[in-house]
């Protein structure tokens, strides 16, 4: 009898810490942005980040992460302009949100990459070390925001040699 109760016991604890996982993971890391960043994308000319007309910015973001930030949002820029202006982002590829934030769909974003009927720009290299933020931007002016490794970041979290055509690493302070 007491081996039932010990096997109820851990299926009980087991389910318990499953849906702690998937809370956290879900939900508790995750919040909205009360004053989402003005949406930039890098200039072809100066190489700098340049604010671009963007309406209705919805965010989230996460401390736990530099990857977690999406964003959404609309403008009424073309494609023929933004492309004329802007960098675009090779090897971009949206990364999921949570259910919730119903904006974002990055299978959607995934597809229309693909197809072309979304361009991806660089909105920020090294918005924090090893990570760029990217747009991508549809013909109808819907605009997708999301941070994503890049390849020195890529590398500095596999343990590869960064090698000297990636910015020194920053130093933490203790």
């Amino acid at each position: 009898m007491s081996g039932k109760l010990i096997g109820v016991a851990i299926m009980i604890i087991a389910l318990i810490a499953g849906a702690s996982l998937y809370y956290l993971q879900v939900y508790h890391f995750y919040a909205e942005v009360e004053t989402p960043d003005a949406v930039e994308l890098v200039s072809v000319s100066t190489g700098e980040p340049e604010g671009i007309i963007a309406d209705t910015i919805t965010a989230i973001d996460a401390t736990s992460s530099p990857i977690r930030y999406r964003a959404c949002f609309s403008t009424p820029m073309s494609h023929s302009m933004l492309t004329e202006s802007y960098e675009l982002a090779d090897g971009a590829i949206p990364l999921t949100a949570p259910e919730w934030f119903d904006c974002f769909n990055a299978e959607e974003i995934g597809e229309a990459l693909e197809n072309g009927t979304a361009l991806a720009f660089v909105g920020r290299e090294n918005i924090e070390y090893g990570v760029d933020r990217i747009v991508a931007i549809f013909e109808d002016g819907r605009g997708y925001v999301w941070q994503q490794l890049n390849d020195c970041g890529q590398r500095a979290y596999d343990g590869t040699a960064v090698g000297p055509e990636c910015p020194a690493r920053p130093t933490e302070s203790n």
